[in-house]
This record gives structure tokens, C-alpha cells and sequence, in this order.
């Protein structure tokens, strides 16, 4: 993505919360997050966007279908902004089925890394939910690491039947 590209928003209600995503003038996704306009722009890393309902319908559509069924798998388009090895990482956690979960240790061993800089590239990761960051859980089953809090954390895993430590 250009840096001075235009960015398309919308926020809308989900069972979770509000829910926010930008797409950029090809539709990818470019980024998501709990939360409205302010808490976008913060993932995006991008002054700015226009509002428009049609650019974003698709992702829309499919974010909410996920959450009147956790099965959903997103097909969209998608466009982060990152290092290769946050990129490696993302792949890695789009690669974790619905209802499981893989500790930063399991993620760091099979990229040959370490699981402080697997958590530090789920930290920058600028698409949640599409690029399931809330599926990495911490060694002894701890829901730690999600920047939308550990409640929403719980809720997306719970949506979607994963077994967690309570």
C-alpha cells in the first residue's frame, strides 16, 4: 500500500462490539479492529479515511457472517503493511484452524524464531480477527498478547469452540 493512498472505513455493530475495517482502492483489506474509526486508524498506520459502505461491503459481509457462524472462512483480499518475518508469522496464524489455538513457542519453533518476537509481530498485526492473532495463546494456556483485551479474546475463542484455560 502507498502511504498516501486513500483508505475506505466502515464501523459497524457485531455480537462482540463495534467492528472496524479500512480497505484500500483495490478492496483488499488493509486493516481491522474492535472499536470505531480512532482505534482503525491507530492498525492502519494511515491519517485518514472515507467512509464508504461499498468498498467495504465485501469484507463487511464476511466479518459478519463469521460471527453468526465462527466456521466462516474469509476469503478476502488482503493487503497488511509489515516486515517479511511479521508477514511469516501472520501466515502462520492464518494457517490455525477455527476452534484451535498454538501457543507463541509453537509459532517461534516453526519459524525458527523466538516466542518474544513471534508476540511482538502478533502485536503489529494490523488485520485481527481475518489474521487470527486472537488464536495464539501463551505456553501454559493463558489468553495473553491481544491488543482488544483478554474478554474479547475469550469471546472470539469461545465463539469459535476452542478449548481455553479458564
Amino acid at each position: 500500500m502507498k502511504q498516501t493512498e486513500t483508505l475506505y472505513c466502515s464501523t459497524f455493530e457485531t455480537p462482540a462490539g463495534k467492528f472496524s475495517v479500512a480497505v484500500d482502492s483495490d478492496g483488499a483489506v488493509v486493516a481491522t479492529a474492535f472499536g470505531d474509526e480512532r482505534s482503525l486508524g491507530r492498525r492502519s498506520r494511515t491519517p485518514g479515511s472515507v467512509r464508504d459502505e461499498a468498498r467495504t461491503a465485501q469484507a463487511r459481509g464476511q466479518i459478519t457472517a463469521y460471527f453468526h457462524s465462527a466456521s466462516t472462512d474469509f476469503s478476502l483480499k488482503l493487503a497488511p503493511s509489515g516486515t517479511d518475518f511479521q508477514k511469516r508469522v501472520w501466515a502462520a496464524m492464518r494457517a490455525i484452524p477455527v476452534g484451535h489455538t498454538r501457543s507463541y513457542g509453537e509459532i517461534a519453533r516453526e519459524l525458527g524464531s523466538s516466542a518474544r518476537a513471534v508476540g511482538q509481530a502478533s502485536g503489529a498485526n494490523p488485520i485481527c480477527l481475518i489474521i487470527p492473532c486472537h488464536r495464539v495463546i501463551g505456553s501454559d494456556g493463558s489468553l495473553t498478547g491481544f491488543a482488544f483485551g483478554e474478554a474479547t479474546k475469550r469471546w472470539l475463542l469461545d465463539h469459535e469452540g476452542a478449548i481455553t484455560q479458564q
